[in-house]
């Protein structure tokens, strides 16, 4: 799966859209008003924010990663109080997608250089279990 099309998928799955409708999907919502690909995609991203320290191992790592998210969030709402059109709002959100994804794959890939077990998370089809 390449990086476009887990995108995709993420951005579906938050939007509560099948990732196999590829063809007719609605317009994504959050709390019922209308957004664009790119928050839709944020938010995806933000649902997957690492709350706890892989492996439970509190280290340098780990506080540089949670002063990543921060500073990420900071800049994230100075660009939306300095955002005047749509197009301002939809870089402002792509930016924040990426230094989240950015801050997520710097701590795993250290922690993964350290010999510490990186967890991998799969999506796998509703069987009605």
């Amino acid at each position: 799966m390449n990086r476009q099309t887990a995108l995709a998928a993420i951005a579906a799955l938050a939007c509560g859209v099948s990732a196999t409708s590829a063809t007719a999907q609605p317009e994504a919502t959050y709390n019922g008003a209308p957004i664009s690909y790119e928050e839709a995609l944020a938010r995806a991203e933000a649902d997957v924010i690492l709350r706890q320290p892989i492996a439970g191992v509190t280290n340098d790592y780990w506080f540089d990663y949670e002063t990543d998210i921060a500073e990420a969030r900071h800049e994230f709402a100075k660009d939306m109080a300095g955002a005047t059109d749509t197009e301002d709002r939809r870089d402002a959100w792509e930016e924040y997608r990426a230094e989240m994804a950015d801050a997520r794959r710097d701590y795993a890939k250290e922690m993964r250089e350290k010999g510490y077990p990186v967890g991998e998370v799969r999506l796998l089809p509703d069987n009605g279990r």
